[in-house]
C-alpha cells in the first residue's frame, strides 16, 4: 500500500524525535551549567543596623528614600532563610515594598548550633523579636512600629502583638496558621503525631534534612520528580536556570532547629491547638489574642498546602481589633511570594492598606 504509514511507524518517528530533542537539550544544558557560576541570592542592598548573639536585624535600601514615617518589620519563619521575600531583582517583594516608600528590614534568625540548644520561643519572641522592634522605635523615635509576619514568623507576630500590643501600630499576617487542627491541613496533622519529647531529647536540635524531607514528601510527585523531569526542558535557557538553581538553594539552605523552641511550638501550637484555645504561654505570660487590638492585614493563599485558608482565616474571630481585613491571594504557599502576580499585587495590597491607617494611633 504505497503511501502508507503505520501507527506503528508513525509512533516510532515520534519517539526517535523526541529522544533526538532531549540529546540536543542535554548537550546545551552541559554547556549552560558550565558557563554557570555560583547563582546569587537576595536582590537588595541592606546593612546591619542592631544584633543579638546570631540574630541580626537589617534595612534594606531602595533607590528613593522612604516616603513612609513608620518602618515596617519583616520577621520570616525559624524552618528557612529570610532572603525569599528578596530572592531575585524580579522576584522580590522587599523591592515592590520599597518603591512605594516603605521603610523596610527584616530580622535575620541565623544558623543555629548546639549552643542554641536551649532556646525557648521566649527568646525568639521577647528577646530577639523584641529587641528588634525595641531597636527600631528607638532609631526612628516612634513609640510603635508596622509588623508583617510570614508563616510562621507570622504565629510569633501575633505572640509578640498580643503581649506588647502598645508597640505593633499596625499588624500584617501573610500564609499564617492560626487554627492548627483543620482536617485538610496535612502537616498539622503529621505533627500532631509526633513524639516531640523523644525527637528532641535524642536530637538536641532538629536537623534541617528532617525538615525538608516532611515538607517534600507532603507533595512528593511534584517536588521529588516532576520539577526536575521538567528541568530537562530549560537545561538550554540560562536565565530560566539561574531561576531555577536559586530556588532550589533556598529549599535546601535550612537552619537546624532550636531543641527547646521546636518542642514547645509543635505542644503548644500543632499538638494543643494553642491560639485557638488560648492557652499558648510565652515564657510565664499567657498568648491572648483578643490584646491584639491594632489593625490586621490577613494575606492568605487560596492553593496552600502548607496553610490552608481554612488554617489562616480563623484569626478574624480571635483578635480583638475592629479594624480586621483580609486579602486572598489566588497562588500557593511559594507563589505569593515569587509569582508575577505576588509581585504586582502583594506589595500594593500592604503598601495601601498600611497607607490607610498611617496615623490611626
Amino acid at each position: 500500500m504505497d503511501g502508507f504509514t503505520s501507527p506503528i511507524n508513525m509512533g516510532l518517528e515520534a519517539l526517535t524525535r523526541e529522544a533526538l530533542q532531549a540529546q540536543a537539550k542535554l548537550r546545551a544544558g552541559l554547556e549552560t551549567l558550565r558557563s554557570l557560576d555560583h547563582v546569587q541570592v537576595g536582590a537588595s542592598e541592606r546593612e546591619e543596623v542592631w544584633r543579638d548573639g546570631k540574630v541580626v536585624l537589617y534595612r534594606f535600601r531602595g533607590e528613593g528614600e522612604p516616603t513612609q514615617k513608620t518602618p515596617l518589620l519583616i520577621c520570616y519563619a525559624l524552618v528557612n532563610r529570610p532572603y525569599m521575600v528578596d530572592l531575585q531583582s524580579d522576584k522580590s517583594i522587599v523591592r515592590g515594598l520599597l518603591e512605594r516608600g516603605q521603610d523596610v528590614y527584616i530580622i535575620d534568625w541565623g544558623y543555629t548550633d548546639r549552643s542554641d540548644r536551649y532556646l525557648t520561643l521566649e527568646d525568639y519572641i521577647q528577646r530577639f523579636l523584641g529587641g528588634a522592634v525595641d531597636a527600631l522605635r528607638e532609631r526612628h523615635g516612634v513609640d510603635a512600629i508596622n509588623l508583617l509576619g510570614i508563616c510562621q514568623g507570622g504565629a510569633f507576630s501575633l505572640c509578640y502583638a498580643a503581649l506588647n500590643p502598645r508597640k505593633v501600630r499596625n499588624l500584617v499576617t501573610m500564609v499564617t496558621p492560626v487554627d492548627f487542627h483543620t482536617e485538610d491541613n496535612m502537616l498539622a496533622g503529621w505533627a500532631r503525631r509526633i513524639d516531640v519529647d523523644l525527637m528532641v531529647d535524642t536530637l538536641g536540635n532538629v536537623p534541617a534534612d528532617v525538615m525538608n524531607w516532611c515538607y517534600l514528601t507532603l507533595k512528593p510527585w511534584r517536588l521529588l520528580v516532576q520539577k526536575y523531569v521538567g528541568l530537562v526542558d530549560i537545561l538550554d535557557d540560562r536565565r530560566a536556570l539561574e531561576d531555577f538553581l536559586r530556588m532550589e538553594t533556598w529549599i535546601f539552605d535550612s537552619p537546624d532547629l532550636a531543641g527547646e523552641a521546636y518542642r514547645e511550638f509543635i505542644k503548644q501550637f500543632y499538638q494543643d491547638n494553642g491560639l485557638v484555645k488560648g492557652s499558648v504561654r510565652i515564657g510565664d505570660r499567657a498568648v491572648n489574642l483578643r490584646d491584639v487590638d491594632m489593625p490586621v492585614l490577613n494575606i492568605y493563599a487560596t492553593q496552600d498546602h502548607l496553610v490552608p485558608p481554612s488554617a489562616s482565616r480563623p484569626l478574624e474571630k480571635l483578635v480583638g481589633t475592629k479594624d480586621y481585613s483580609e486579602y486572598s491571594f489566588r497562588g500557593g504557599h511559594i507563589g505569593i511570594y515569587v509569582s508575577g502576580r505576588a509581585q504586582r499585587d502583594v506589595p500594593q495590597t500592604v503598601h495601601d492598606w498600611l497607607s490607610t491607617r498611617s496615623n490611626d494611633r
